[in-house]
């Protein structure tokens, strides 16, 4: 699923007041996202002691970010959703979610939480059961 599609998508289900956790998920794996990249590295923040990375289904959203921030727009990197989820957070030291358009009307989180993120990389998840 393309990024405008993916931001289609997600504002519907935001607009519909569904808000099934589950089909925003599936839709964010199925889709390839923007991802910002300063000095080499994915723009994150950490908050709480999760570090969130930045991802944004439109350039506008990704502009409008940094705009907001004071900042020019970075570069960035077409990921899809999936490949965030399953191979970028569990390289990551400690807990990572991600943090969608932030800063727009219909950003959203996804935290780093069983059925989100591999149950290796959970926090709600014990690391003794993660092991089994």
């Amino acid at each position: 699923m393309s990024a405008e599609a993916l931001r289609d998508r997600l504002t519907e289900l935001a607009a519909s007041g569904q808000g099934d956790p589950r089909a925003l998920v599936g839709e964010f794996r199925r889709g390839e996202v923007l991802v910002p990249v300063v000095d080499g590295s994915l723009l994150s923040a950490e908050s709480g002691g999760i570090r969130w990375l930045f991802a944004f289904t439109e350039v506008a959203a990704l502009e409008g970010f940094a705009a907001a921030r004071g900042e020019a727009a970075p570069g960035w990197v077409p990921v899809f959703g999936a490949r965030l989820l399953d191979q970028v957070i569990p390289a990551i030291d400690g807990p990572v979610g991600i943090a969608v358009d932030a800063g727009s009307p219909t950003g959203f989180v996804l935290p780093p939480v069983a059925g989100i993120v591999p149950d290796a990389v959970a926090v709600d998840v014990d690391s003794k059961e993660s092991a089994a």
